[in-house]
């Protein structure tokens, strides 16, 4: 296994954190490498059912170390929250350490990006709110916190009054909001250095060392392929690169370390938040297929929002799984599909030039239309089905379909929400 880094193929949710939960019982380190609690993973054990947004779908295995890596947004309350959340219904304390370089997302990044979304109207971006986007914007604008600052007062407190003269004259001239004093935020980041303090260490040390000793390291990506602020579906992206090429950045391991890298995509599409979303169902063809995904429907880990959805598209998962350099791929929610009597897979896009199945920028995208396939369903339930051959013969048509559009092998199947549903080819 040495180094594998699971990603996204697509817009997101594709079940990704369920994939790191079972291969973590394989791994000695699972890292979160980007991104912050704008996206969650849904995990379904022994213990019952979590939303993670900041913790490391490692967690539940007591053997694992959990790393939380220098390119994640930390968001400390939602890691406290979580972590009393594991505790309060019997999950054992996971064994946890958060790189002394990650940088912490502060209450002026949720507020601009609440104000922001909110000015923005009806051409907002379908931001979760949760300071992602002002978060990377200080980071690359070198006014960002580092976990390390926190436990540094002086230095903590020249960073913040340096951090929030920029951030005061927009708030008054800009939002009509009242400024802020550096002074009002240290009791609340002393309380927050003295949580953090057991966890901070120098991961990308302890990583680089379980590398060299050839321990199994699973890095563990949020979002999708399309999300990503240079590949993706710009501006409807996040702010982050979501693509298994910076996992060993946001970890800090070299590139040639990732060995494996399992894309993961439903076996329709779904996303939440704006853009364009070529296969997209509406009305009661999409409530009903929302209504059978997953666990308790298709709905947002981290908004409740309901995903919008619609069939599988090939152009874009293709486009992903190259991005991603996927060595496999996992194709999940195959059982949802169980009361089709045929069941549309979109293998192209009507332009105005033609069809293409190649994927295009995002200003084509929005008056692009989907050819589909029809392929037979298989009418019945496979939530039970424990090997691939046990498949009724429409579903592993449907499978190896797929397999062909987008030109990855399709290692795993998930036939549902739990450990035990994972078909492995």
């Amino acid at each position: 296994m040495a180094v594998t880094a699971i990603v996204g193929a697509n817009w997101g949710d594709e079940g990704k954190g369920k994939m790191t939960d079972v291969l973590a019982a394989q791994s000695s380190y699972v890292v979160r490498y980007q991104g912050g609690s704008n996206a969650g993973h849904t995990i379904i054990n022994d213990f019952g059912k979590f939303a993670l947004h900041m913790l490391p779908s490692g967690v539940f295995n007591p053997n694992v170390m959990n790393i939380i890596g220098p390119g994640v947004a930390l968001d400390i309350d939602v890691l406290s929250e979580e972590l009393e959340a594991l505790s309060s219904r019997g999950v054992p304390l996971p064994q946890l350490m958060i790189s002394d370089r990650a940088q912490i997302v502060l209450p002026i990044h949720k507020l601009f990006d609440q104000l922001e979304e909110k000015r923005l109207g009806k051409n907002s971006f379908g931001s979760t709110r949760r300071g992602i986007a002002p978060f990377y914007a200080d980071k690359y604008m070198k006014l960002g916190i580092q976990a390390s600052d926190l436990l540094e007062t002086n230095r903590l407190r020249e960073r913040i009054a340096r951090l929030l003269e920029a951030k005061n004259v927009l708030l008054e001239h800009f939002y009509g909001q009242s400024p802020i004093e550096a002074e009002e935020w240290m009791p609340q980041l002393h309380k927050q250095a003295e949580f953090l303090a057991p966890y901070i260490g120098d991961t990308t040390a302890l990583l680089q060392k379980a590398y060299m000793n050839g321990q199994n390291i699973l890095l563990e990506g949020q979002l999708g392929a399309l999300r990503d602020p240079d590949h993706g579906v710009y501006p409807f992206t996040t702010s982050s690169s979501t693509l298994a090429g910076f996992a060993s950045v946001g970890a800090g391991l070299p590139p040639y370390a990732i060995s494996e890298v399992i894309a993961v995509t439903k076996a329709y599409s779904s996303c939440v938040g704006a853009g364009p979303f070529v296969s997209e169902l509406d009305g009661a063809e999409a409530e009903a297929l929302r209504q059978r995904g997953g666990d308790a429907g298709e709905y947002g880990v981290t908004t409740g929002r309901p995903r919008r959805v619609g069939w599988f598209d090939a152009v874009a998962t293709r486009y992903g799984c190259r991005l991603q350099g996927a060595t496999s791929v996992v194709l999940t929610n195959l059982d949802v599909l169980g009361y089709l009597d045929e069941i549309p897979v979109c293998i192209g896009y009507e332009m105005e030039d033609g069809i293409t199945d190649q994927f295009p920028i995002t200003s084509r995208l929005a008056s692009a239309k989907p050819v589909f396939k029809q392929l037979p369903g298989w009418k019945c339930d496979l939530s039970g089905i424990k090997h691939y051959d046990e498949l009724p013969a429409e579903a592993r048509q449907y499978v190896e379909f797929i397999e062909s559009e987008i030109g990855v092998v399709i290692a795993t199947v998930s036939v549902g929400p739990r450990r035990d549903q994972v078909i492995t080819r």
